[in-house]
C-alpha cells in the first residue's frame, strides 16, 4: 500500500488556493514520470472553499463562490470528487504521491488503509477518533475520519484521491485549530448550494482536545507513518 521509501517535503508557504491544488497534480506528473520520488507534501493552505465538480453544476453555485469570497475564503474547484471543503491555516494537508503501475487496483482500499492511519494518529496525541460518515457531515464520505464528543461527533479528516496511469494522489485535510471561519463558510455554501447537512458536524481537533496544534498533528502523522514506511525528510 505504501512505497517502503517517502520523501517527505515540507511547504512552508501556501502559493495560493488554486496554485497549491495545481501543485499537488504536477508532483504527481513528476511522480509518474519517475522525476520526482514517492513523496508526502505537507502545508498549511491559505483560506480555501474547494468546491467539488458536481456542486458546479447547481444553480447557487455562482452565489455560493460569491458568498466564500466574502468570507475569505478563494473558491476554487478540484478533480477529484466530493462536496464543497473549506480549509485554511488552521488546517494541515497531507498530500500522499506514489508511482503504481496499477494504480487503480487499490483505490477504494486506500481510502480504508489511510482513514486508519490518521485514526491512529490522532488517538496517540488523546483524540477520540474513528473512521466512518457521521450523519449529516459535510462533503460526506465513507471513510471520513471524525472525533467523538461530548455532545456528538465532529469531522476531522476529509480525502480525496486523484488517480492516473501509473500513479496515484491521495489528499487529506486534518482540521486542528479555528473551526469557526470553517462553520460560517460551509454554512453560507451549502445554504446557497441548497445541500442539506448539520453544521455541528464540522469542527476541529483542538475542540475536542484543547491546545492541540498543527505542528503537534503533523509529528504524529509522520509517527503514524514511520511505521509503515522509511521516511526521509528532502532539504528545503
Amino acid at each position: 500500500m505504501v512505497a517502503p521509501r517517502l520523501q517527505v517535503h515540507r511547504q512552508q508557504v501556501s502559493l495560493g488556493a488554486e496554485a497549491d491544488l495545481n501543485r499537488g497534480l504536477d508532483l504527481l506528473a513528476e511522480v509518474r514520470n519517475g522525476e520526482t520520488p514517492a513523496m508526502l507534501r505537507l502545508y498549511r493552505p491559505e483560506p480555501t472553499m474547494a468546491f467539488g465538480q458536481r456542486d458546479t453544476r447547481l444553480p447557487g453555485f455562482g452565489q455560493a463562490s460569491r458568498a466564500s469570497l466574502e468570507r475569505g475564503f478563494t473558491p476554487t474547484v478540484r478533480r477529484a470528487g466530493g462536496r464543497a471543503a473549506a480549509y485554511h491555516q488552521g488546517t494541515l494537508i497531507v498530500d500522499h504521491i506514489q508511482p503504481d503501475h496499477d494504480a487503480i487496483a487499490l483505490a477504494k482500499a486506500r481510502f480504508g488503509f489511510f482513514g486508519g492511519l490518521f485514526t491512529e494518529a490522532l488517538r496517540s496525541l488523546g483524540v477520540d477518533a474513528g473512521v466512518g460518515e457521521i450523519p449529516g457531515e459535510y462533503c460526506p464520505g465513507e471513510f471520513s475520519v471524525y472525533g467523538r464528543g461530548p455532545a456528538h461527533s465532529i469531522k476531522l479528516v476529509g480525502t480525496a484521491q486523484r488517480v492516473v496511469s501509473g500513479a496515484w494522489l491521495f489528499s487529506s485535510v486534518i482540521v486542528v485549530e479555528n473551526s469557526a471561519p470553517i462553520r460560517q463558510v460551509l454554512s453560507d455554501c451549502y445554504a446557497a448550494l441548497e445541500l442539506v447537512w448539520d453544521p455541528a458536524t464540522a469542527g476541529a481537533a483542538e475542540d475536542l482536545l484543547p491546545g492541540l496544534t498543527v505542528e503537534a498533528v503533523e509529528a504524529a502523522v509522520l509517527a503514524a507513518y514511520a511505521q509503515h514506511t522509511d521516511l526521509r525528510v528532502a532539504l528545503p
